[in-house]
């Protein structure tokens, strides 16, 4: 008896890595697209592809496809490139004014020398906060590091944003205060909605529900993130505020979840 196969066709959100490669990989797949390409593998499983990976394939890709043999990149790859690598930029920008004054300070991450008040008001967040900052600001210098060399490497002019380096420094103690900023993290409103968006059992954001701030104030003006000098550090009040801005500031983070209830209280 014929069994008959109740399984959906294959499609590009279900293809394994493996599976892909192998199609892009065989004789008969000559013709490879960006749209296409990025469709079908991007969608799939860009979220544990390796940056090099996925350039590797693409490059392979065009080749099969008889573009690029000398193995250079179209000015739409690298565009996109370029655009990528400028956004990482921008999140390095945010994550070093963390690090000066709030990480770990060693040689592994340029910049600062650390603020004790304000590492100690964020270890009330979590105790290893300042080895999460620290981590993750390195991890954003290698990744615009890496992207821009990639282009470089294929004659491509990198991604550069110092001409944009207009805002001022924090001048809290730690901070390297001569340095202009990308980002602004000392005049912030907050969203807070993510919180009970996500937390929410009964209402969905597709459905067109809206939801209540976790922490209302947050939307009601302009606050730091980190110190605007010392004098935000004092009294002790003041700095226990700080941490509490910043911790809603990477709502996906498992680090700032547990706190993300806490109120602000006027010092």
């Amino acid at each position: 008896m014929k069994t008959k196969n109740i399984l959906p066709p294959v499609s590009g959100m279900t293809r394994s890595p493996w599976r892909l490669r192998q199609e892009i990989n065989s004789p008969d797949y000559r013709n490879v697209g960006r749209r296409s390409f990025l469709k079908g593998l991007g969608m799939a499983w860009a979220s544990v592809l390796s940056a090099s990976a996925l350039m590797t394939t693409a490059t392979r890709a065009n080749q099969k496809a008889g573009r690029n043999t000398g193995g250079t990149l179209t000015k739409g790859d690298a565009a996109i490139l370029r655009f990528l690598a400028a956004l990482e930029t921008l999140e390095t920008d945010f994550w070093q004014q963390y690090n000066e004054l709030g990480g770990i300070q060693d040689k592994e991450v340029p910049g600062g020398s650390g603020n004790l008040a304000y590492t100690n008001a964020l270890k009330k967040l979590d105790s290893d906060m300042d080895q999460y900052i620290h981590d993750n600001t390195e991890d954003e210098f290698t990744h615009f590091t890496f992207i821009n060399a990639y282009l470089v490497a294929h004659g491509e002019k990198p991604a550069d944003l110092d001409q944009f380096r207009m805002l001022p420094s924090s001048q809290a103690s730690g901070a390297d205060t001569q340095k202009m900023r990308l980002t602004n993290l000392m005049e912030l409103t907050v969203d807070t909605t993510w919180w009970t968006r996500y937390r929410s059992r009964d209402k969905n954001p597709d459905f067109g529900d809206t939801f209540p701030p976790a922490v209302p104030g947050l939307a009601k003006g302009e606050f730091p993130a980190i110190p605007r000098s010392n004098a935000d550090l004092m009294p002790i009040s003041t700095s226990r505020r700080l941490p509490t801005q910043r911790a809603f500031i990477l709502p996906r983070s498992n680090k700032v979840a547990p706190v993300s209830t806490r109120r602000l209280r006027r010092g």
